[in-house]
C-alpha cells in the first residue's frame, strides 16, 4: 500500500490490486475554528469526524447502489476509517458540483443583491473548479466545454446525476426531520468507456443540514441519521 495523495480531510493510498484506499481524517474544512463545507483550508479538528463522515458515506453510497446510481465505492471499514474505491480520473484538475436548495454560503455572498438568506432554490446546480489559489471559482457549462474540462454531453450527465443524488440525500434527511440546504459532490470517470460516477464522499462535511432553522454539526448529523432509536 502506497500513499499517493494527502488531502485536507482524507489521505489516498494505492492498493496492489489497482484499487485505492481512502483514509478519513478528523480534520474538517473551515476558518478560525468554525466549520464551513465550502472552505479551502482545514479549520479545525473534530475527534471522531473521520469515522462519522465515513459512516454516513457508506450509508448514502449503499443507498445510491440500491437506486442504480454509479459510484466508485467498493466497501468500508468504519473502525479503521477507511474506504476502498475503484480508480477514477477527475475532470481537469478537479471540479466540485453543488446542488442548492436554499440561498446560503457562497451563493448568498455572490448574489446577496438579489437573494435573501435562506430563500428556497429549485435544486440549483453549479460547478466550481478545485483551485485553492483562486478560491474555487464557479465555471459555466460553455467554459467547461471550451477549456476541454468536460463536454456539453458530460455536463448534462453530471447535472442529471447531481439532481438525482441530491434528491435521494434530501429525502433521507427529511425522514429524520432534517432539511438539506445544499450539498457538494465530486465526480470522476471510470473504466475504458469513461463512465461518469460519483466519487469521494457524502457526509456532514460536504453539506449544510438544518432542523427547525438550526444548523446541524457534522458529528451530530451522523448521530441523528444513523441512530436506531
Amino acid at each position: 500500500m502506497q500513499l499517493v495523495y494527502q488531502g485536507k480531510t482524507k489521505d489516498v493510498f494505492a492498493l496492489e490490486n489497482g484499487n485505492y484506499l481512502l483514509k478519513f481524517k478528523d480534520d474538517v474544512t473551515g476558518e478560525n475554528g468554525v466549520f464551513d463545507p465550502g472552505a479551502n483550508t482545514v479549520g479545525l479538528v473534530m475527534e471522531g469526524a473521520g469515522r462519522a463522515g465515513l459512516s454516513l458515506t457508506k450509508y448514502f453510497f449503499e443507498k445510491l447502489a440500491e437506486a442504480g446510481i454509479p459510484t466508485h465505492y467498493i466497501d468500508a471499514n468504519i473502525e479503521e476509517a477507511t474506504m476502498t474505491v475503484r480508480p477514477a480520473s477527475v475532470f481537469g484538475k478537479g471540479i466540485e458540483v453543488i446542488c442548492r436548495y436554499r440561498a446560503v454560503g457562497s451563493f448568498l455572498r455572490r448574489y446577496g443583491m438579489y437573494a435573501q438568506e435562506g430563500q428556497p432554490l429549485d435544486a440549483f446546480v453549479e460547478v466550481t473548479l478545485k483551485d485553492d489559489e483562486r478560491q474555487d471559482p464557479p465555471i459555466s457549462e460553455d467554459a467547461l466545454d471550451m477549456l476541454g474540462i468536460l463536454s456539453a454531453e458530460e455536463y448534462r450527465t453530471l447535472k442529471q446525476l447531481t439532481k438525482q443524488i441530491g434528491q435521494i440525500v434530501k429525502t433521507e434527511l427529511a425522514q429524520k426531520g432534517i432539511e438539506l440546504y445544499d450539498i457538494k459532490f465530486e465526480f470522476g470517470r471510470v473504466d475504458q468507456d469513461r463512465k461518469i460516477v460519483l466519487i469521494d464522499e457524502i457526509s456532514g462535511g460536504n453539506m449544510r443540514a438544518y432542523q427547525n432553522g438550526q444548523y446541524i454539526e457534522p458529528l451530530e448529523l451522523e448521530k441523528m441519521m444513523l441512530s436506531t432509536k
